[in-house]
């Protein structure tokens, strides 16, 4: 049994091979069927004509629906024709299932597609989306455990908010009230004590109820703690990853990039080195670049997706208003009303994938900025503890995998970036 990716790069004219897949589409004429056969691989051209088959046998294949399954024995021939330009001239087959009526084609609603999102993924678009989602997060992990990192588990169910109460999911636990994470930055913290560099690819959870193109209820989130870096070092490593992401997917996928209508050259823009613009000369440029904007407006997905626009290769937003940034960033200690974090926004209007910086390493400064925050410090007694028994300067960065899928594939929305999103109004399939 060959896959059809195989007998093209054999291209063993007039050899017999056997092949199984699904029919993606078939068409029956006179005393000839053309059957498109599809696998995980690749599809191919198949034609059945009448003069090697019984009567019977020659009705049963002409008349396949589409999405029955199947398995063709067949020679392979050149045809220009044919897509891929070869074809398999059928001798024998065997039917698995045949169907009739398969409810999805491509004339269909955005709402019909998400209902059915369990039959879509079999078509060639989301086949490629899925196979390039693949190698992004294989590349992920390639280039961390390349640079010496540790993957670590943390938990899904946890006691104390990262990002803030109102965005949380609650879960009853044995009469408490446990959390869906809503990131796992906390204990990557823990284990860089044990490990020094380390990283995980977790779902996290966001309660947020937004209806934007680009937030999802349950996502795909890449995050990695360092040991004795700095925030202009975190960038430097988190550039060298997007490179190699996404260096891998256009010399892996650029079949699937195609597919998906995907211009490569634009995508190749974004190997080039990243521009770091500070947050107030942002707002000073933030005119120009069609969103006028004052110091100490938040970066939405509207300001983010008109200011990338004007952007080919993505760029790093430092130096952020303390005011905008969570209570675990770290002040600049020569203007603290600055924090020494960064986002990393990707071009084309999509605006942020990656957010990070330093964290926060003195004991009293840490709880400063809780209180500051209105938190309880017995919440956070175990994040505490890491500042008071051999802390260190470390830095650290949350990536969103869903939606640097989204970039890369230059998709219109995030839900299109997975196989079965979770959004506010959406729970099925």
């Amino acid at each position: 049994m060959e896959q059809i990716s195989s007998i093209l790069n054999d291209l063993s004219i007039g050899k017999k091979f056997e092949i199984r897949g699904w029919v993606y589409r078939i068409r029956a004429s006179g005393k000839l069927a053309f059957i498109i056969l599809r696998d995980a691989s690749n599809v191919i051209q198949c034609v059945a004509k009448a003069e090697n088959f019984n009567d019977g046998d020659f009705k049963l294949v002409s008349s396949l629906t589409i999405e029955s399954s199947v398995s063709l024995v067949g020679e392979l021939r050149k045809d220009d024709r044919a897509i891929n330009g070869y074809e398999m001239n059928i001798t024998s087959f065997k039917i698995y299932e045949r169907n009739d009526n398969f409810p999805v084609s491509k004339d269909i609603s955005e709402e019909f597609e998400l209902d059915n999102r369990h039959l879509w993924i079999r078509s060639r678009e989301f086949n490629s989306i899925l196979k390039i989602r693949s190698t992004i997060f294989k590349a992920f992990r390639e280039f961390y455990d390349k640079e010496g990192f540790y993957e670590v588990q943390p938990p899904l169910m946890v006691s104390t908010a990262t990002e803030g109460g109102s965005t949380l999911f609650n879960v009853p636990f044995f009469g408490e009230t446990a959390y869906l994470s809503q990131s796992s930055q906390f204990y990557l913290e823990t284990f860089i004590f044990s490990l020094e560099k380390v990283y995980t690819i977790t779902p996290s959870f966001r309660a947020e109820k937004s209806r934007t193109w680009r937030h999802l209820t349950e996502y795909w989130h890449a995050e990695a703690e360092l040991a004795w870096t700095d925030n202009e070092q975190m960038m430097e490593i988190e550039e060298k990853m997007l490179h190699y992401i996404v260096g891998k997917v256009i010399s892996e996928n650029s079949n699937e990039l195609r597919i998906l209508g995907r211009d490569i050259e634009t995508l190749k823009e974004s190997l080039k080195p990243f521009r770091r613009i500070p947050y107030k000369e942002l707002i000073d440029m933030s005119e120009s670049l069609g969103m006028p904007l004052k110091y100490g407006d938040d970066l939405g997905a509207d300001e983010e997706r008109q200011i990338m626009s004007n952007f080919k290769t993505p760029i790093f937003v430092t130096e952020f208003p303390a005011t905008l940034k969570t209570f675990y960033h770290r002040p600049d200690p020569s203007n603290p009303e600055v924090i020494l974090c960064h986002d990393l926004l990707a071009p084309e209007g999509y605006g942020e994938v990656v957010g990070g910086g330093e964290r926060i390493w003195d004991y009293e400064l840490l709880r400063k900025r809780i209180n500051e925050g209105g938190l309880k410090e017995e919440d956070y007694y175990w994040y505490l503890d890491l500042r008071k028994y051999g802390s260190v300067p470390h830095s650290g960065f949350g990536l969103g995998m869903d939606r640097v899928a989204m970039w890369i594939m230059h998709l219109d929305k995030i839900t299109g970036a997975i196989a079965y999103p979770r959004t506010i109004r959406r729970l099925r399939p």
